[in-house]
């Protein structure tokens, strides 16, 4: 992969981070993003925090540009053939956790790999995606979060929201739980047959609409009424999001084998959460609604 190419990807994810705290200090009209510089053995990035805003409890925006002699395991579970591979990683990766229970917890990342080996031929690729985790369900939301997904991936061919989506609905899922942790949107690895060109491309459109899928929903629910019952829901529901991210996330394992930043990559931890023992929702309630209706595999845009 050609220096060039990586200065590139680099500057994006470094303009991304500065548009998307921008617009989302902008939606809070309180907070401020606190940064933090930090360094790798290989590399380093900034995170930026924002902690206990008028909308926002906690929102992080992190970028990483890190490099090092031996791809983590987490990254050689799904592909074997990279064992022994030096790599070079960037990538943009946020998560936002509003105050409001009626306002849907948000994640994205994009990020780029590049990997080489002595006698083998250098390899890279692309990916990301975005998904919503909503605690209490708006249709509407979830079709304007789908489709402006949809949208973003119609210049690239036919199908491939749908392929994407439906990765999506299986990566975000809870095997112990046997539940979705939320309804989903695009994810998307290994990205690298459309050449690079066409992949960057892509990449920098699911980066893009961020700001685009999200703002409206939050600007919609920030200021409903909620009780104490709502908020006790969302902190339960947030235990889930715990346990998705410390047990399966690729890029919450990767940060963590690769010696990175643990306050970094730990961002993406709600400040509140509780577990309550055989918890169920009482039947025909606000939140046995959100099992019945929106963790589900649906298509949206129907």
């Amino acid at each position: 992969m050609h220096l060039s190419c990586i200065t590139d990807i680099r500057s994006y994810f470094i303009d991304l981070q500065d548009i998307i705290t921008q617009g989302l200090a902008q939606e809070d009209g309180k907070g401020t993003f606190q940064e933090d510089i930090w360094a790798h053995k290989g590399g380093g990035g900034v995170t930026r925090i924002l902690a206990n805003g008028a909308v926002f409890e906690k929102a992080g925006v992190n970028f990483s540009h890190v490099k090092g002699n031996n791809l983590p395991s987490c990254a050689t579970k799904h592909r074997s053939d990279l064992e022994g591979y030096e790599y070079e990683a960037t990538g943009l990766s946020l998560v936002i956790h509003p105050h409001n229970p009626f306002v849907p917890t948000a994640h994205a990342n994009v990020r780029f790999f590049s990997a080489s080996k002595e006698g083998s031929n250098p390899l890279w690729w692309f990916g990301g995606g975005l998904d919503l985790t909503p605690y209490y369900g708006f249709v509407e939301d979830c079709v304007h979060w789908h489709q402006v997904a949809a949208n973003a991936c119609k210049p690239f061919g036919n199908g491939i929201y749908e392929k994407y989506k439906k990765w999506c609905d299986n990566y975000f899922y809870l095997p112990h739980r046997q539940e979705h942790r939320g309804i989903g949107g695009l994810f998307f690895d290994d990205l690298n047959e459309w050449g690079f060109i066409k992949s960057f491309a892509f990449t920098q459109a699911i980066g893009d609409i961020f700001l685009k899928a999200y703002r409206p929903i939050v600007n919609k629910r920030k200021a409903l009424p909620y009780n104490d019952k709502h908020k006790a829901f969302q902190l339960y529901r947030r235990g889930r999001y715990v346990e998705f991210n410390l047990l399966y996330d690729r890029g919450t394992l990767f940060g963590l084998q690769s010696g990175g930043a643990v306050e970094s990559i730990l961002m993406s931890m709600p400040p509140q959460s509780c577990w309550q023992y055989n918890w169920k929702p009482e039947q025909d309630s606000e939140e046995s609604l959100l099992y019945k209706d929106f963790l589900i595999d649906k298509d949206w845009l129907k």
